[in-house]
């Protein structure tokens, strides 16, 4: 059964259709969140993997939820910058990201993520900074 977090009050982005994005687990006073993406046929490269871009996406939508969830809905944190490390090729199917806050200020956050395979391979991983913004600046409702 899915976990409720603060993500439940937001309405679902196309792009979270997309990646086949779902909360699997939080841990919302840890900073610690586990996303489930699908890794679709049609997001292969030439090689038949999962392209890189898709991946580095998916990493974003693990580490930015995981900071929203910390701050419960309080703050939003678009990417400053990101650093991915492609470490295995991805498959087709279920793909798992864990996003963590390694530290929260008052305006920017240090976030970091995995994204593993269904066997727990470590495909990918990335470290990003964040701002951290008023949700209710940034998507102009109340959370």
């Amino acid at each position: 059964m899915p976990v409720s977090t603060a993500l439940d009050a937001l309405p679902r982005p196309p792009c979270a259709d997309l990646l086949g994005w779902e909360v699997v687990d939080a841990r919302p006073a840890d900073g610690w969140i586990r996303i489930r993406f699908e890794g679709r046929p049609e997001f292969r490269n030439p090689a038949g993997f999962i392209q890189g871009g898709l991946l580095a996406a998916m990493l974003d939508d693990t580490m930015g939820p995981a900071m929203f969830v910390h701050s419960e809905g309080r703050l939003f944190p678009p990417t400053i910058d990101m650093h991915v490390s492609f470490l295995a090729p991805a498959r087709v199917g279920p793909l798992f990201g864990e996003g963590q806050v390694v530290q929260a200020g008052k305006s920017i956050a240090f976030l970091e993520a995995r994204l593993m395979d269904a066997d727990g391979v470590v495909v990918a991983r990335a470290t990003a900074s964040a701002r951290l913004v008023p949700a209710t600046q940034m998507l102009g409702v109340a959370v």
